[in-house]
């Protein structure tokens, strides 16, 4: 059992290194059911020395024995159950503790523009389905042929009853697993789709209620959560309908086991004992097949999370491979023939991106919306990663680096600010004190970055300062402040490459002159710097110019040079006129 739910794939690792951490508690509880199991015969024991032995012969002495080491095997059973469970529910903590962080790291190295937001839900639908009664009805199942064989002890025809009902409840549980698996998975693609889509919502509340989208919203949110209700009521109704069954046949089985029984009684075959003892053993029998049919789609949905977990974990592989430290970088640039084409759109972002960036130089990016502008900024920050080409930072490639050490060395302000909840001194130091950083040195830092953006005035005039807390998105500041928030983030640990996507896009002049101010600074520090950008006014003093159409390479060159290209078909134009 344990080396299929171990998954082998490259990139895997460290489910398969959790899941191996989490293998002497499944070990131990699979023992500990062994002797629940046999504790579960007591009361048959107990009731047929009752009937044969204490009855006919009035031993009170063999009562009060058998009494005492009754109560000794309940409560060794109510122990060892205790601690099964606790066990289990012990796998699942580890596994969380092992495993959840790497979720959330995995989700985040996920390069499709749609990641998969229901991962760290997945895991939980994993965890609960190992620590869960799904679990112990799996490590019960294996000694349903112990009470088989008691019921043929007892007597053959006893046996073939619970032969026969537990064939006829085996067969109930697989049409079950039948009937239910693709109607569970429906039912937990739609729940997850209707989960998503909501956090979707949620995010953009502001915009919907100032574009009068509440009603058309809610009532696209309530027809996708009722398509998901209507899944799990679909998978619910057919496994209740299993459930019954099996209960009834369950229930007939124990009553048809008591009538055999006293009939073998009254013909001699067996003692009265053996009576209730032959209902208590069919039953137990025949529990686990109830159990795991009651437990079944919380099993369906575990297993179809742990794949899921093994797509995302093999999609991620090579994000935690090891690596060889490299020094820091002096900030040369190299993009070699970069292309990008999204999942499941037709033509690609970027085709064939060539150039050099010098430490010290600043490089506009200009083109029309959609030439790929934006797309190239995130591959320059490591924000994605190229479908073909490379990008190298003195002469290494990017994924030579480890996300976090790479991002160390780049500075990123993306078209939308982009803060999160939390300080503005956390927001500015990347929330780097999180990682048990000294908190004085963090604080130094993140004000000599406020400092080089030219935002440190402006963050001291906010009710706290660098102490201020936003709200989700960062909310609790303007536009303009937000942007310059974010320029500092971006310059925090005066990073080697500088990436700024459309930075002046929501500046004043004072807050546009201290960009400027922040570029040049950079620049003079031996920092390369890309600014995508449609205001002229930041792009006045850069070095070099690079121009996108639909994605390709136009123009590259010295500012004056790309400027004087640009000029002559407007200027034959006029001559033409």
């Amino acid at each position: 059992m344990f080396k299929s739910l171990t998954p082998t794939q490259p990139g895997t690792e460290p489910l398969a290194q959790a899941f191996g951490a989490c293998r002497t508690h499944f070990v131990w509880a699979a023992a500990f059911s062994a002797l629940v199991n046999l504790l579960y015969l007591t009361p048959t024991i107990y009731m047929m020395q009752v009937y044969d032995r204490v009855v006919p012969t009035g031993g009170i002495t063999t009562l009060v024995a058998i009494s005492a080491v009754t109560i000794f095997a309940l409560a060794s059973l109510a122990l060892l159950d205790a601690m099964r469970a606790r066990l289990l529910l012990r796998a699942g903590l580890r596994l969380d503790r092992l495993l959840a962080g790497r979720v959330l790291g995995r989700v985040m190295d996920i390069q499709a523009k749609a990641p998969n937001t229901q991962a760290l839900r997945e895991f939980d639908n994993v965890r609960a389905a190992v620590s869960g009664p799904g679990a112990m009805a799996l490590f019960d199942a294996p000694w349903t042929p112990l009470y088989l064989a008691f019921c043929f002890l007892l007597h053959p025809w006893v046996g073939v009853l619970t032969l026969l009902g537990g064939a006829v409840l085996f067969v109930l549980a697989l049409m079950n697993e039948r009937d239910s698996r693709a109607r569970l998975k429906r039912s937990i693609d739609a729940s997850n789709a209707a989960y998503a889509a909501q956090e979707q919502v949620a995010g953009q509340a502001e915009v919907i209620r100032a574009l009068g989208m509440r009603g058309a919203s809610v009532a696209k949110q309530m027809a996708q959560r009722q398509a998901a209700t209507a899944q799990q009521a679909d998978a619910q109704l057919t496994g209740g309908k299993y459930t019954g069954a099996i209960k009834f046949v369950r229930m007939t089985l124990q009553s048809a086991a008591l009538g055999l029984a006293a009939w073998l009684a009254v013909k001699g075959q067996i003692s009265p004992g053996a009576i209730i003892a032959s209902s208590v053993l069919l039953s137990r029998a025949v529990a686990p097949i109830e159990a795991l049919v009651g437990s079944w789609p919380a099993l369906v949905q575990g297993r179809s999370s742990w794949r899921a977990l093994i797509d995302l974990f093999a999609a991620t592989g090579g994000q935690e491979r090891p690596r060889t430290q490299l020094p820091p970088p002096a900030g040369r640039l190299k993009v070699e023939t970069v292309s990008v084409r999204y999942p499941d759109t037709e033509a690609p972002q970027l085709r064939g991106v060539a150039f050099v960036l010098e430490p010290g130089q600043t490089l506009g990016v200009i083109g029309a919306s959609g030439s790929g502008k934006s797309t190239l900024a995130k591959v320059l920050a490591g924000a994605i990663r190229p479908t073909t080409g490379l990008v190298r930072l003195d002469g290494a490639d990017y994924d030579a680096r480890t996300g976090d050490d790479l991002a160390r060395h780049l500075g990123y302000l993306p078209q939308h600010p982009s803060l999160f909840a939390g300080s503005v001194r956390d927001n500015i130091a990347r929330f780097s004190a999180e990682l048990g950083l000294d908190r004085a040195a963090v604080d130094q830092a993140a004000v000599r970055a406020a400092q080089a953006a030219g935002a440190h005035e402006m963050i001291q005039r906010l009710p706290r300062g660098y102490d201020t807390v936003l709200g989700p998105y960062g909310s609790g500041v303007s536009a303009g402040q937000a942007q310059r928030i974010a320029l500092a983030r971006a310059l925090y640990g005066d990073p080697a490459l500088l990436v700024l996507d459309e930075p002046n896009s929501n500046l004043d002049q004072e807050g546009e002159s201290a960009l400027m101010a922040a570029v040049l600074a950079a620049a003079a520090r031996g920092a390369a710097v890309v600014i995508v950008a449609h205001r002229a006014g930041v792009l006045a003093r850069v070095d070099r110019l690079l121009m996108l159409k639909d994605g390709v390479v136009q123009m590259e060159g010295p500012r004056e040079e790309v400027l004087a290209k640009l000029r002559e078909p407007a200027a034959e134009g006029a001559a033409a006129r």
